[in-house]
C-alpha cells in the first residue's frame, strides 16, 4: 500500500488554506445556476496531524470515504444537536463509506485516534465557490453549541495541511 507521501505525490494534492488538510479540485462544473457551477468535486487527504477545521458551508456536501484510516466526522446541527459520523469501510463497526452534510451545517473532522491518513473526496450541489464557505470562530461557536466543547477546542485552531 502507498504510504501518504506517494499518494500526496501521486494526486498533486495541495495544502487547503484555513481549512487544514489536502486536497486537489477534480471537477467543477462548467454549467451554472445563478452564476454557480452546479456540482464540484475534490480529493481530500487528513492525516494524523491534520484536521478539518470547523466550518460551514451554503451548499450540500456528499463524503466518500475511498482508503486508510477511518476520520470522525462531526456535525453541529442548526438545531443544537450533535451528529458523529465514523467515515470508513468496516461496516461491522458501524463505519460508512459515504455521508451527506447539508447545507448550513457546521463540521469538522480528524482521523480516529492511532490512524496515520485517510483519502476521502467530497462532491457538492450546487457546485464549491469561495464564497459559500463560512470558517469557524471558537468562541462563537462555544457560545451556540456549549455541549460540544471538547469537539470545537479540538477541532478549531490552526491549520495544518500534512
Amino acid at each position: 500500500m502507498l504510504n501518504a507521501e506517494e499518494i500526496v505525490k501521486r494526486l498533486k494534492l495541495e495544502p487547503l488554506d484555513r481549512e487544514g488538510g489536502m486536497y486537489r479540485s477534480t471537477y467543477t462544473c462548467e454549467k451554472t445556476a445563478d452564476g454557480e457551477p452546479i456540482g464540484s468535486a475534490i480529493y481530500y487527504f487528513l492525516t494524523e496531524r491534520s484536521f478539518s477545521h470547523l466550518h460551514k458551508l451554503t451548499g450540500d456536501e456528499v463524503y466518500h470515504f475511498y482508503l486508510g484510516d477511518p476520520v470522525e466526522l462531526v456535525e453541529l446541527l442548526p438545531d443544537g444537536r450533535q451528529r458523529i459520523t465514523r467515515l470508513g469501510t468496516d461496516l461491522e463497526q458501524g463505519q460508512t463509506p459515504q455521508h451527506l452534510v447539508c447545507a448550513g451545517t457546521w463540521q469538522g473532522s480528524h482521523l480516529l485516534p492511532g490512524g496515520k491518513f485517510a483519502l476521502l473526496g467530497t462532491t457538492m450541489a450546487p457546485g464549491f465557490t469561495p464564497e459559500c464557505y463560512e470558517h469557524g470562530v471558537k468562541e462563537e461557536l462555544m457560545r451556540r453549541y456549549p455541549e460540544a466543547k471538547s469537539w470545537i477546542e479540538q477541532l478549531t485552531g490552526e491549520a495544518v495541511a500534512f
